[in-house]
């Protein structure tokens, strides 16, 4: 297989898993519409998850295929692409405001799950019981979140909802449902379809260019499937709702070691080299701790700052490519 073909494969990935992820997501968001859940718990549970459906499919694929640097490389580079890379490129549009819950919650958690898994890794990997321990603790934060914003959710998205969800539509309840299993399915098929052929291009790719898995996995698989989440912030600062932007991220991060990491430890326990342990995890944690007098300062972040985001994560790159 040459480069071309492999780089066809991983074009064709991504598009299945952005296909697979839109097709689930919009699914299962008409399922808890059906169900009576209102918009601010999809928001916080479906929708924040399904922006990381490609990187959990990618790493339980790789980590099954023996490939336990794809697997943990692409959880480890996309939360450090989702901090610097895409925070910087969504500030370099428009300043992100920053809300207080981002600062005094949503970051103190993410900081200390990458310290967590940080730890977890020190014995060279994440065996079944640590990754029961990481969704353990997912399945504890997303229930304060919801609780959260349950308790939170505004008098007018409440009205807003129950006219929604009172509107007479044109096919019946029944039908609505049918449709909306119907693209789940589809989802997950085209998802664990996509994940394979992604895994199988970047593979090659690494064998033809002599580039480690390690590498192959931080950069190009963690980019690529970080898409929803570029896709989502920057559609949110171009249209002006950069109130959602941060938060996206940071639960993009929380997600991706708690329940990604978990999840694959739990089917298949991932290695982890001694390269990912004393170099991109202590990146991961560096830039989640660079990220914190950003977001302090003016509880915003300015198109400076997004620059110098920017530039840090280009230094990373530096350091794995040359």
């Amino acid at each position: 297989m040459g480069l071309a073909a492999s780089s066809g494969l991983i074009l064709l990935g991504l598009l299945l898993l952005a296909g697979g992820g839109e097709a689930l997501v919009r699914g299962a968001t008409a399922i808890a519409r059906l169900a009576g859940v209102t918009p601010a718990v999809i928001g916080l549970t479906v929708v924040a998850m399904g922006t990381s459906l490609p990187e959990l499919v990618v790493s339980v694929l790789a980590a099954l295929d023996g490939q336990p640097d794809i697997a943990i490389g692409n959880v480890v580079g996309s939360n450090i692409f989702n901090l610097v890379g895409v925070l910087g490129i969504t500030a370099l549009i428009t300043a992100i405001p920053v809300t207080g819950a981002a600062v005094r919650l949503e970051w103190p958690i993410m900081f200390l799950s990458s310290a967590v898994l940080l730890l977890l890794a020190r014995d060279g990997g994440i065996d079944r019981l640590e990754g029961t321990f990481l969704l353990a603790g997912l399945i504890v934060f997303t229930a304060y979140m919801v609780w959260v914003g349950r308790r939170e959710v505004a008098g007018a998205e409440e009205e807003a909802f129950a006219e929604q969800a009172n509107r007479r539509s044109v096919r019946s309840p029944a039908a609505q449902l049918s449709i909306a299993i119907g693209a789940v399915v589809a989802g997950l098929v085209l998802l664990v379809l996509g994940g394979r052929t992604l895994v199988l291009g970047a593979v090659e790719i690494a064998r033809l260019a002599g580039l480690s898995e390690r590498v192959i996995g931080l950069t190009v698989v963690a980019i690529g499937t970080s898409m929803p989440e570029v896709a989502a912030s920057v559609v949110a600062a171009l249209r002006g709702r950069t109130d959602v932007a941060i938060a996206n991220l940071i639960g993009s991060n929380i997600f991706n070691i708690l329940g990604i990491l978990g999840m694959t430890a739990l089917i298949q326990p991932v290695p982890v080299s001694s390269e990912m342990r004393s170099t991109d995890m202590i990146w991961m944690l560096a830039t989640a701790a660079a990220v914190f007098p950003v977001l302090r300062s003016g509880m915003r972040v300015s198109r400076i700052e997004g620059g110098l985001l920017l530039l840090l994560y280009v230094a990373y790159l530096a350091t794995l490519l040359f």
